[in-house]
């Protein structure tokens, strides 16, 4: 479908379904208008998940700047040091693991693991995006995922700072499961 017929298309639709797939392109929800666009125009219409992706993808221009897009972590050591202090417990170590979703693809979770009481607390999600910002574009990354270049830096730092030991199962390799850290 072209930008013409997308854009009919769009104009077409009741007002009611404009304003709940635009409520979701402001939040940041694209795989909820996606699928509120593949839902109502499939039968009738015959968009599929491409069209669809294409059609909030042109929502997504229309407001820019506008989008409430979730805040990227902070990697620099002051930040996830002063996050750090805010852990309920004994830091014993920082650990980096591998998440992923169907939006930001494989990403990394920095965790302080605490003791006493015995937990685990987020101090930054690594979004590939986030990895970019905080390693600059120049940065040779050894051809691994950049995500697991920038925790593994940033994690590595937090450690050393709160004298505790660095843990990353798998920095070469997504693997969400990935054996955890253990004293």
């Amino acid at each position: 479908m072209n930008q013409a017929a997308r854009d009919g298309w769009w104009e077409g639709l009741p007002a009611g379904i404009r304003d709940e797939i635009d409520g979701y392109v402001l939040q940041d929800r694209l795989l909820m208008a996606v699928k509120v666009i593949t839902d109502i125009g499939r039968v009738p219409h015959g968009i599929g998940v491409g069209t669809a992706q294409l059609i909030a993808n042109d929502r997504y221009l229309h407001y820019g700047d506008r989008i409430a897009r979730v805040p990227e972590s902070p990697l620099d050591l002051e930040s996830l040091a002063c996050r750090a202090a805010g852990c309920a417990g004994r830091i014993v170590a920082v650990e980096a693991i591998w998440d992923g979703d169907t939006v930001h693809d494989w990403f990394v979770r920095l965790l302080a693991i605490t003791a006493d009481p015995a937990g685990e607390s987020p101090m930054a999600t690594v979004y590939g995006s986030t990895a970019r910002r905080y390693l600059g574009e120049g940065e040779d990354r050894h051809s691994r995922h950049p995500a697991s270049t920038a925790a593994e830096r940033a994690g590595r730092a937090l450690a050393a700072h709160l004298s505790v030991p660095f843990h990353f199962a798998s920095p070469d390799t997504p693997d969400d499961e990935a054996p955890r850290w253990r004293p």
